[in-house]
């Protein structure tokens, strides 16, 4: 059954806290996005734990280096999925692949910025991770891009990792989600920025079953 994923990124903590109560009868996994690891840090993503202890919370570190560290450290302040980007060296993916399988929690490997995404999701699927993501940024959202070509060529060069995909997804792309069947469906502005989260959440939810 694919999961549904909501980044939070826009909201301050108190905001993220709002919204989650909001929604989550709906969402599977609450996204703590970069944004809030920058404003406030993994202290924000504690408040979070401690306001809900049994949500499924991934912080989107986009780890880059000292792999092991910071992969310890998201799962310390109570996360228990987070990211590493797929431009990263193989070791610190291989490292933080480990870590995360030794403190019992999951890895997503976000693939934003890969130019050749064939090669590297092959490359990252013989690494182990729990989940490869395709990402259409903001910065190309802005000029039109979406990641369900991206996120078929990530699909059929991996055997063992499950897929995930984000980027700017609308409802109105209910077929493209269907047939791209992805693992984890990970939305943003279309649940948090509209007038009635919990409507558009519940309605992402009916795509998904």
């Amino acid at each position: 059954v694919m999961k549904l994923q909501l980044a939070i990124d826009l909201e301050d903590v108190q905001g993220a806290i709002e919204l989650i109560q909001k929604t989550k009868d709906s969402i599977d996994i609450f996204e703590y996005g970069t944004p809030l690891v920058i404003n406030f840090g993994l202290e924000g993503l504690k408040k979070i734990r401690k306001e809900f202890p049994d949500i499924t919370l991934l912080a989107d570190l986009k780890i880059m280096d000292v792999a092991s560290y910071e992969v310890n450290q998201a799962f310390d302040y109570g996360a228990d999925i987070t990211t590493i980007l797929g431009v990263a060296e193989n070791q610190s993916i291989k490292d933080a692949v480990k870590a995360a399988h030794e403190a019992g929690k999951e890895l997503l490997v976000d693939m934003i910025g890969v130019q050749d995404i064939e090669t590297r999701s092959r490359e990252i699927d013989s690494f182990g991770a729990d989940y490869i993501g395709t990402h259409t940024g903001y910065d190309l959202q802005a000029l039109g891009q979406d990641p369900f070509e991206t996120f078929n060529i990530i699909k059929k060069n991996v055997s063992n990792t499950k897929t995930a995909i984000a980027g700017g997804i609308k409802l109105t792309a209910a077929e493209e989600i269907k047939s791209a069947n992805p693992d984890i469906l990970i939305i943003g502005g279309a649940i948090s920025t509209v007038d009635d989260p919990a409507a558009a959440a519940a309605e992402f939810k009916k795509i998904l079953s």
